[in-house]
């Protein structure tokens, strides 16, 4: 059972999203998705003011196991990066909700919360995965 912070929503994808005060959105991926790609040993990461659509490559982790495209789970403009993340990449695998973010999204449109999974709902999909 992962430990899922209540003030997140997640996508089927296991990206992760938590609204900020200023009406962006911080994006990353789930714990369940770092362990699944083992050690990070890299992040591709978008360029700040570039236009990402819901749904379409935002960023790529590469593990020792594979490169898996990270996916933007709303549409709008690129506003921050985890420039750390360059430096020191396996911080995702020790800190995917926190210090591990990847990019900071501002919305372009209202968010549509129907494709987005509360922690409970979240914790079902990745436990029916595993069965």
């Amino acid at each position: 059972m992962s430990d899922l912070p209540g003030d997140l929503l997640y996508t089927k994808d296991h990206e992760w999203l938590r609204r900020e005060d200023d009406g962006s959105v911080t994006i990353g991926i789930s714990d369940h998705a770092q362990s699944a790609l083992g050690d990070l040993v890299y992040v591709e990461l978008p360029e700040i003011g570039q236009d990402v659509d819901e749904g379409g490559d935002m960023a790529v982790v590469e593990s020792v196991k594979a490169a898996s495209d990270v996916y933007a789970p709303i549409g709008g403009s690129i506003a921050a990066v985890n420039e750390n993340l360059a430096d020191d990449p396996e911080v995702i695998n020790s800190d995917p909700y926190g210090d591990g973010w990847i990019v900071r999204i501002q919305p372009a449109d209202a968010i549509d919360e129907s494709a987005l999974m509360a922690p409970n709902d979240y914790q079902q999909f990745i436990d029916e995965l595993d069965d």
